[in-house]
């Protein structure tokens, strides 16, 4: 995880990637931010990051955990290239790059998730599709969140989500950068 954040605070800051502000948090708000949402995430399960980015949460998945199976959905090709360079060089045998619109990917997955990509009804239309039927959708969100899900519980229903849950996480020492999770079943 070590290199991942000197790749992130270093390449991913020259490419734009990340904020050069945000090297000084990168730990608290972005690493331990993306991790705490693992144990929702199934033992060995195939996971889609929509609209990855540099890496969050997807890599910090697959580096935590190896019995994952990661792709990263990223359409832009500078971030799909940072993305690619950083599981080659860590040697990430459990990371697939493709760099594609979430809605033009034909694969489903174990569990779908997204950080910071857009709003929960628009970001259900993109993911949804992505779910195995069992599967999970786990949409990182803010303060935002029950909102987010009453707004777009028409678009939930017609794309197959059962249970829907706001679950929060509790970062270590620190509550205002607590993670507020969106976690919808898929029927």
């Amino acid at each position: 995880m070590e290199r991942y954040a000197d790749l992130l605070s270093s390449q991913g800051v020259e490419r734009g990637l990340i904020g050069p502000r945000e090297t000084e948090r990168l730990w608290e708000r972005h690493i331990i931010n993306s991790a705490l949402m693992l144990p929702s995430v199934p033992l060995n399960a195939t996971v889609a990051d929509v609209g990855s980015g540099a890496g969050l949460p997807g890599l910090v998945w697959a580096i935590a955990r190896p019995d994952l199976q990661v792709t990263l959905i990223e359409p832009l090709l500078r971030r799909s290239t940072f993305l690619q360079e950083v599981a080659d060089s860590l040697s990430l045998s459990n990371v697939t790059v493709l760099r594609s619109r979430a809605e033009d990917v034909d694969e489903t997955f174990d569990v779908v998730t997204a950080r910071a990509v857009a709003a929960l009804p628009k970001l259900s239309n993109w993911c949804m599709p992505l779910v195995k039927q069992g599967g999970r959708f786990l949409a990182m969100k803010g303060q935002s969140a029950a909102d987010e899900v009453a707004k777009s519980r028409s678009t939930l229903a017609r794309l197959g989500a059962g249970d829907v849950a706001i679950v929060q996480y509790a970062f270590p020492g620190d509550a205002s950068m607590d993670v507020t999770m969106v976690e919808i079943n898929k029927k």
